[in-house]
């Protein structure tokens, strides 16, 4: 049998959740299939502190350190051969990010490192599924909604033609800590690429546009439509957060955050005449895994 088998680990530390993904790689007489054996999600919410007040405070940081040495005995155990760790937004942000690194280095054995929003959307992009969706000739525009940024990458005639990153995400909207100049460029940048490029098509990503997707009951490869996506918001946006948890099932570090992320996607959709939206359900931790397999080194 000519199979050989990799697993590799990714940990995306965002800004409303840090994520542990680990897949085995398997190769078989050319043929590559990538599996996933465990996930973990905690919801540390370190965008809450960097967004009000500019850094990150010692009860986070503790928090953060406590999971990620757990995900340092997770990925022993399971035997990863290679692993990385990416911090975003909140940590980019952060006045003592790189201070927390070199704490969590120390404690855990793990090396963060803080990537730009422009290699954040590159590397979800990249990650390998998006090629079942994007048709020649057609032109996208790729949507990553974070907690505390917003990562857009266009993609014309199957060329990465561009790519953006706003601060604008929802643990940020939450905290009201989006300038007004953030969103006029936000909607600026769409409108001018709605004049070059329409009719342009969306791909959205993100947990909160994943849990829109199951709640909407869609099928893997069918789309969220505009009205009712609209409709949903109208509804979440008019109930309380508990009822939200209650009515809809929403756990509690969902149902705040879900509301902002559809704005965002409204905002998207409304300015560019999208009446689509396509969700894959990726993340930036595929987008490791992907970038671990191919070997490539950032620039």
């Amino acid at each position: 049998m000519n199979m050989s088998f990799n697993t590799l680990g990714a940990i995306d530390i965002g800004s409303n959740a840090i994520r542990l993904l680990i897949k085995n790689i398997e190769t078989n007489k050319g043929d590559v299939e990538f599996k996933k054996i465990a996930f973990l999600r905690v919801p540390i919410r370190l965008g809450e502190d960097t967004f009000t007040k500019g850094f990150i405070d010692k009860k986070k940081e503790k928090r953060l350190k406590e999971a990620l040495i757990g995900f340092s005995h997770i990925m022993r155990a399971y035997q990863v051969s290679s692993y990385m760790a990416c911090a975003t937004s909140a940590m980019r942000d952060a006045e003592n990010g790189m201070e927390i690194v070199e704490h969590i280095k120390e404690k855990s054995g793990i090396d963060i490192q803080i990537i730009t929003g422009k290699q954040e959307a590159e590397m979800i992009f990249n990650a390998g599924k998006l090629n079942t969706l994007i048709e020649p000739g057609k032109n996208y525009l790729y949507i990553d909604v974070g907690g505390g940024s917003t990562e857009i990458v266009l993609y014309s005639k199957q060329k990465k033609i561009d790519s953006r990153s706003f601060q604008i995400g929802t643990v940020r909207m939450l905290a009201d800590k989006v300038t007004k100049e953030e969103k006029k460029n936000f909607k600026e940048w769409l409108r001018d690429i709605y004049e070059d490029y329409a009719p342009l098509h969306i791909i959205g990503s993100g947990g909160n546009i994943n849990k829109i997707h199951k709640m909407l009951d869609k099928t893997t490869k069918e789309a969220i439509h505009y009205p009712e996506l609209k409709v949903l918001y109208d509804v979440l946006k008019s109930i309380s957060y508990e009822e939200r948890i209650h009515n809809f099932q929403l756990n509690n570090y969902r149902a705040d955050v879900i509301v902002p992320a559809m704005k965002i996607f409204i905002m998207a959709s409304k300015i560019c005449k999208v009446n689509e939206i396509f969700v894959p359900k990726i993340g930036l931790s595929d987008g490791i895994i992907h970038y671990l397999y191919t070997g490539k080194k950032e620039g």
